[in-house]
């Protein structure tokens, strides 16, 4: 039947990619070293060094997770030009809406896997941390604060990732005047670096009774986060700790005691803190978490030899040019100043559709990058 046969040749358009995608990730590397780091872990003396022993765990589940997700993906492959070939040969209309939707998840997971090879940098695999700020603009700007944070937490969400939000900062009347959000998993950072930077909005603003139209200003920093597999040296005696009360929701424990945390690298006047765990302790962590994740990523950023090189609030990310406009009025368009990228569906996007963004900008990167190399 003709409608099996274009599905099919469709299908088989893929068979390619596919081959180059196993070669990109390096698969059968990849199952060697599982094999040797496997074999590590088999050694008696293997948890003396409980560090390192976790560092190997983290990696074999990480090298097994793409090694699997690439092995269900061919076999997904495998199976579905079956189910085309023998509906074909039956003649059986009934499994076509079946097998379009089969080839339609084989192409978008060949894509997302495809994508992922591009990840390639140091931290990329990390989960991330997005601080959010509001510019100038009152209101209208911590509205837009929040409208970028419920964004971010759908696109997680969406992807499978764990999303919370470790400390805000409510608004006068509306809106949040800062956040930040935790997206926990695979390549969090990775995909999320692409939003750094300031983030611009148009439309009619819903605070002003004249309904003029508004332009509003927020800013966004992503860092990967560290764990204990990256050795940082933080002089603690450089940190000072604050308690404080809670401002908003989390149950009337976490309200009505001292348990939120803020912590101040007194070198360069950074602030980092958590008001959201049930502890003292549990806020202070994180907020540690996230102290040194800030510290590293400057000190990178500034080819830095080490934390103590860096000098004062003025290393800090800037706010810099806009990287994306979100504009309501007069027409409806998201576009990104960067790629050139743009979506008409600004619903969608509100709601987490940022993939096409996030795509747009690895693959410049790695256009750059060879064109570098050249």
């Amino acid at each position: 039947m003709l409608q099996f046969e274009e599905l099919r040749l469709e299908l088989l358009e893929s068979e390619k990619p596919l081959a180059e995608l196993a070669e990109a990730l390096g698969l059968e590397e990849m199952k060697k070293e599982v094999a040797a780091l496997e074999e590590q872990t088999a050694a008696p003396n293997f948890w003396d060094d409980l560090k390192n022993a976790q560092r190997v765990q983290q990696q074999i589940s990480s090298l097994k997770s793409r090694v699997d997700s690439y092995e269900r993906l061919k076999s997904d492959y495998d199976d579905t030009l079956m189910m085309i070939e023998l509906s074909d040969e039956e003649e059986d209309e009934s499994m076509f809406p079946d097998c379009r939707e089969s080839v339609d998840k084989i192409k978008r997971e060949l894509d997302k896997q495809t994508l992922s090879t591009l990840l390639s940098g140091e931290y990329d695999n990390k989960n991330a941390l997005l601080t959010f700020h509001a510019g100038a603009g009152g209101t209208e700007a911590q509205d837009w604060v929040s409208m970028l944070v419920r964004m971010y937490m759908h696109w997680g969400e969406q992807h499978g990732y764990k999303v919370s939000m470790p400390d805000f900062l409510d608004g006068d009347e509306a809106g949040l005047k800062s956040a930040v959000l935790h997206i926990e998993g695979e390549n969090a950072y990775g995909y999320m670096k692409s939003e750094n930077g300031v983030h611009r909005l148009v439309r009619v603003s819903p605070f002003d009774a004249s309904g003029r139209r508004h332009t509003s200003f927020a800013s966004l920093e992503v860092m990967p986060e560290i764990d204990d597999t990256i050795e940082i040296d933080l002089n603690m005696d450089d940190v000072k700790m604050d308690v404080y009360r809670a401002s908003g929701a989390g149950g009337q424990k976490v309200n009505k005691t001292s348990s939120a945390v803020r912590l101040t690298h007194i070198p360069t006047g950074i602030v980092t803190s958590c008001q959201v765990e049930r502890s003292q302790t549990q806020n202070r962590e994180v907020a540690l978490r996230m102290l040194k994740s800030k510290l590293l990523e400057i000190k990178e950023r500034e080819h830095l030899d080490k934390i103590e090189d860096i000098k004062g609030v003025q290393m800090e990310i800037g706010w810099g040019s806009q990287i994306r406009s979100y504009v309501f009025m007069p027409y409806t368009l998201v576009k990104d100043h960067r790629t050139g990228f743009e979506m008409g569906n600004i619903n969608a996007v509100m709601d987490g559709d940022l993939d096409g963004f996030i795509n747009a900008y690895l693959k410049m990167q790695s256009l750059e990058k060879l064109n570098g190399e050249q």
